[in-house]
């Protein structure tokens, strides 16, 4: 039988991208979602799962759940014997986090505590966490290792992620039998090569390519970069982005290596290359002319820094590549074609329905 996965927050942009590779992996995904980052599709089914569905020719088990519902979190246990929880849920906007702390707190940090708690009293002892970045703060160094220092995070979402980091740490400590691989984002972009399921946010971006996406559709009329006098090439920030394939990729690596009994990883998960808004913005107007077969000109106009947001972020990934034997594949010239391809066929995101 096929080993059972938990995924939680399996119905947004990076869970559902996991759901698809676990799927073809051989592992069952059972997925639990709240639809606080998701569209409902037909049957109170996401519009992604669905579509993951049709594509793979599948089944995938969904059930509509909040992890602050410790109750309904505990009937979803007692039905499944799962080897092992992919965690994802959780908010996860920046600027939003700086805006409602306590929010990001209660949400993050409690429903993190809740599946915990309930993997331990059901015996599930296998965990992959959905962590980030944000969590080395300023870097002190470039490129960032997993010895950097962290926890000097610059905005609560990022103190999110470093407390739930520390609270799976202690619990591995406390209880030898824990098994849990904390995978460090850095900026997953891209979609997946059918066009059939990508970064669909709901109302306004709070991401850079999603944003840029959707002025080169149309959607809105322009987009703002957040600060030009960085200490960076060009004056912009500069971050490392990597496919969404690939991330969901390093998550079946993730999996295969808790086998090995292997106590609390930690590993970046980026190319090793960091990229300025503006060369983003430049990719995006190859991207999407070449799909135009016209010129493409992406507006932009400049605008105050972010509070939160850091000059440099990107990552030194040897180490996954060493002990998990993953490497990120995919160029940039690919994660923008990708990103163009799902934006052109879904001008409006999943709202689109059955539209393929």
């Amino acid at each position: 039988m096929p080993q059972k996965i938990l995924v939680t927050g399996g119905a947004g942009y990076i869970g559902s991208h996991c759901v698809v590779e676990l799927i073809e992996a051989g592992y069952h995904p059972v997925v639990i979602d709240n639809f606080s980052n998701a569209v409902r599709g037909d049957g109170d089914v996401p519009e992604s799962l669905r579509r993951i569905e049709k594509f793979l020719n599948t089944q995938i088990e969904f059930h509509e759940l909040d992890l602050l519902d410790k109750t309904e979190l505990e009937k979803i246990f007692k039905k499944h014997s799962f080897y092992a929880v992919m965690h994802f849920a959780g908010l996860k906007a920046v600027g939003e986090s700086v805006e409602q702390p306590l929010r990001y707190y209660r949400v993050n940090l409690t429903g993190t505590i809740n599946l915990l708690e309930v993997m331990q009293s059901h015996g599930v002892r296998n965990l992959v966490f959905s962590s980030s970045a944000t969590v080395y703060g300023d870097p002190q160094k470039l490129p960032i290792d997993e010895q950097h220092p962290v926890g000097g995070c610059t905005n609560p979402y990022g103190k999110t992620k470093y407390f739930i980091e520390e609270m799976i740490r202690d619990q591995c400590t406390a209880e030898k039998d824990w098994n849990a691989v904390l995978l460090r984002y850095f900026n997953p972009i891209g979609a997946h090569i059918s066009g059939q399921i990508g970064e669909d946010p709901q109302g306004i971006p709070n991401n850079l390519l999603p944003y840029v996406a959707q002025v080169a559709i149309g959607r809105r009329k322009h987009l703002n970069v957040f600060g030009n006098d960085y200490s960076t090439p060009d004056g912009t920030g500069v971050r490392d982005y990597i496919h969404v394939v690939d991330l969901a990729k390093g998550h079946i690596a993730a999996v295969r290596k808790l086998k090995d009994n292997c106590g609390c990883k930690v590993y970046n998960l980026g190319t090793g290359t960091g990229y300025s808004v503006l060369q983003m913005v430049n990719a995006m107007e190859k991207a999407s002319g070449r799909r135009q077969k016209q010129k493409c000109c992406i507006a932009y106009q400049i605008a105050p820094r972010r509070s939160g947001d850091v000059a440099s972020c990107y990552a030194d990934p040897t180490l996954a590549e060493k002990e998990l034997g993953w490497k990120a594949e995919y160029d940039l010239e690919r994660m923008c074609e990708d990103l163009w391809r799902w934006q052109s066929q879904n001008p409006t995101g999943f709202s689109n329905g059955t539209q393929p």
